[in-house]
């Protein structure tokens, strides 16, 4: 029986050790991969430094906006340790129903002559919408197998997801539709490093800015709301230990309920955003932008709100810089079409090589 054991344990040790050795050489073919890409392109000289600058800009535009999204991931999973895999969909919801009252105050001509009014009204449209969506899958597919561990919240949710994509596709079509573009976000403002400049050093476009101080205005108040309140409190006490919170005297269905209201508001803002960056909307819009901003959280690290805003800025400038940066100097055609393998990528070397993210998961018994 030793002598089975020893051999047991020998061939275990054996396969750790391949496992980690090819592990240690996709690490190695990564480096090279981006080492050789970066120096490629600065050799060719491809890209002026305002391309670089656009390239920036532009990703921490959209980080601004997988943030938003990538918060009510973390959120949940801090309160109840599972993913809401349609938090994606739940944010189209919402900014599929401003569409239409976008459209209606464009035609009118409100969007325009009135945009705190307008923005306001569509925001607070979408939120709702998402909040609504958000409380129901919270009924439906979670609360049920609350105390229960199952697959089951998990299938639920992905079930509700694909409801939600066709239950949109039936009754709006499967067409893509244009978002109405204000034209106060028309256009763009220039950066000098002197007004006697002849040149202007750097063009901004004016949607990016508003997108980037949006969304950090709405980070700014859910922090206030989880750091500065009773319910916030209640929230960081039921993410410590549910159960120790519940004997304490805090209400865990009430919790759990505006942590899932508080989801819906960041993802019917980050939906708006979104469709103000790319102006055009249809009822397959929210599944990748739900995936990266799950996959900014486990960059981030789940569970860990500053974590998901970090990791989902990350991702953006990375997806927004990489394909130039990296791909475009190995001599891959198009590179910019490839950008979502640069985000999927990340998200797997992460998996493999840091699972807890860069700023760690925060449990309980790591602070204890």
């Amino acid at each position: 029986y030793g002598d089975h054991r020893d051999l047991h344990l020998s061939i275990r040790r054996q396969r750790q050790m391949c496992i980690r050795d090819r592990l240690w050489g996709l690490r190695i073919l990564i480096i090279f991969v981006v080492v050789a890409g970066t120096k490629g392109t600065f050799g060719f000289g491809r890209y002026s430094g305002e391309q670089w600058f656009d390239m920036v800009m532009f990703g921490l535009t959209i980080g601004g906006v997988y943030a938003l999204i990538a918060l009510g991931y973390t959120m949940v999973y801090g309160i109840l340790r599972l993913i809401n895999f349609a938090h994606g969909d739940v944010t189209m919801t919402g900014a599929f129903t401003s569409f239409f009252l976008a459209d209606w105050l464009h035609k009118i001509g409100f969007l325009n002559e009135h945009p705190v009014l307008s923005m306001l009204a569509l925001i607070g449209l979408a939120a709702f919408v998402c909040c609504a969506v958000a409380l129901v899958v919270e009924r439906i597919c979670y609360r049920p197998f609350r105390h229960i561990v199952t697959l089951a919240p998990l299938i639920c949710a992905i079930g509700a997801s694909f409801f939600l994509q066709h239950s949109f596709r039936g009754m709006y079509g499967s067409g893509v539709r244009a978002y109405p573009d204000p034209t106060w976000l028309d256009g763009e403002f220039d950066v000098s490093i002197s007004s006697e400049a002849s040149e202007p050093l750097f063009s901004i476009p004016y949607v990016q800015p508003f997108v980037i101080v949006t969304a950090l205005v709405a980070m700014f108040f859910l922090y206030l709301v989880v750091q500065r309140t009773r319910m916030g409190t209640a929230m960081r006490a039921v993410s410590e230990d549910r159960d120790a919170a519940a004997m304490m005297g805090v209400d865990v269905n009430k919790v759990i309920v505006f942590t899932f209201v508080l989801a819906g508001v960041m993802a019917g803002i980050g939906g708006v955003l979104y469709c103000m960056v790319y102006n055009q909307i249809y009822y397959f819009m929210g599944f990748l932008p739900g995936i990266k901003a799950f996959s900014a959280a486990v960059l981030g690290g789940i569970g860990n709100v500053p974590g998901a805003v970090l990791g989902s800025f990350f991702l953006g400038v990375v997806e927004s810089i990489g394909p130039a940066l990296f791909l475009d100097g190995v001599g891959i055609k198009a590179p910019y079409q490839l950008r979502d393998l640069i985000a999927f990528t990340m998200l797997v070397m992460v998996l493999i090589f840091r699972p807890q993210g860069i700023l760690g998961e925060r449990l309980a018994t790591k602070r204890a």
